[in-house]
Parts: structure tokens; sequence; C-alpha cells
């Protein structure tokens, strides 16, 4: 599937994965060594990250305007593009809530769903490596799989979250705080969810 005037997609795509990564590896990081005196410095790395993944899609979008030959449909690499950007906005949401909806320490489930979105990630950095070549990866398919299981058990993980928050929590500022960061918590999970399907979509179209 591969050409040499291709790798310019891909490996936006990759640098696309990596940031994702990135983010995610430092929400689970915020997330376990929980410091709100901390959060600020934080949001500002992520932010950086976050820039930094917007100059990859921009660069991909230039691209694409001006190309005469794409490897795969135009419209599907403006997809896969927005959805790798997607995850990473939502990562970096997950710490703007935390900050301005003053969370003041981590429950237990948060830490669960971050290992799960953190774990998604880094399935999808090998699901994105796998693309150029497709046809010939013995493992793409069970990484599109492991990624919609992820997003499965986040969903129970969620609920089972809000129904703790519900009934447990007395103070209505944290239940309000962390009914927020817990339903971006989640729409990380479905955005890492969407990577996956996109690209087996443009799989399937291309095979």
């Amino acid at each position: 599937m591969a050409r040499k005037n291709d790798s310019f997609y891909f490996d936006g795509f990759r640098e696309s994965a990596a940031y994702a990564c990135q983010a995610a590896h430092l929400l689970s990081e915020v997330m376990h060594n929980f410091d709100p005196e901390q959060l600020k410095d934080s949001m500002e790395e992520m932010h950086r990250i976050e820039q930094s993944a917007d100059k990859v899609r921009h660069r991909l979008m230039d691209e694409l305007v001006t190309a005469f030959i794409t490897p795969f449909d135009r419209e599907d690499i403006g997809q896969l593009s927005y959805v790798l950007d997607d995850v990473i906005d939502s990562i970096e949401g997950v710490l703007d809530r935390m900050y301005y909806d003053n969370v003041t320490d981590v429950r237990p489930e948060a830490l669960q769903m971050t290992e799960m979105v953190s774990h998604a990630c880094d399935q999808i950095e090998g699901l994105i490596g796998e693309l150029p070549q497709f046809k010939r990866s013995k493992t793409l398919r069970e990484r599109v799989f492991a990624i919609n299981t992820i997003e499965t058990d986040a969903d129970h993980v969620f609920i089972e979250a809000m129904r703790t928050l519900h009934t447990t929590c007395t103070d209505p500022l944290q239940v309000f705080a962390w009914h927020d960061v817990f339903r971006h918590l989640e729409q990380c999970a479905d955005d890492c969810e969407s990577v996956a399907n996109v690209v087996d979509s443009i799989v399937m179209k291309n095979s």
C-alpha cells in the first residue's frame, strides 16, 4: 500500500499517535501523583503537546489540499487526522476540568479509567504503525478489537463510578466536579475507539 510519496501522510499519522500517547501518559502521571498545586503546570505541559499535535494535523491538511495522488481517499485521510486530534483534545480536557472544577483528590475509578485510556493510546500507536502495510499485518485487526474492548470496559467502569459517586459522596460540589471529569474520561475512551473504527473502515475499503 505504502509508496515513497505516501510516507508524508503515514509519518504524520504516526506523529499524531505518538502525541496521543504522550498526552495519555502525562494524564496518568498526574492522576497517580496528584498534587492540586502542580495542576496548572501540568496543564501547560499538556497544552504544549496539544499544540504540537495541531501543527501536525495542519500540515497534513495543507498537503491534502494540493495533493494529486493520496494513499487512500482524501475524506478518510482527513477523518483519521481529525479523530487522532480528538483523542488529544479530550485528554487535555480532563485536566482542564479537574482544574476549574477544583478537584482536590483522585477517586480510584478515575485511576482505572485513565489507565484504560493510556492502554488504548498505546494500542493506537501500534495500530497506526501497521497501517502502511496493513495487508501484511497479522495483528492490526487484533489491535482494533483490543481498543473496542477497552472502550466497552471503560463504559462499565464509568457506570459504576457514577453510581458510587451519587450514592456515597455528600459534597454536592464534588459530585458535580467528578460527574464532569468522569464523563470526559469516558469521552477519551470513545475517541480512541473512533480512531480504531476509522482505521478499520480504511482497511476494509482498500482490501
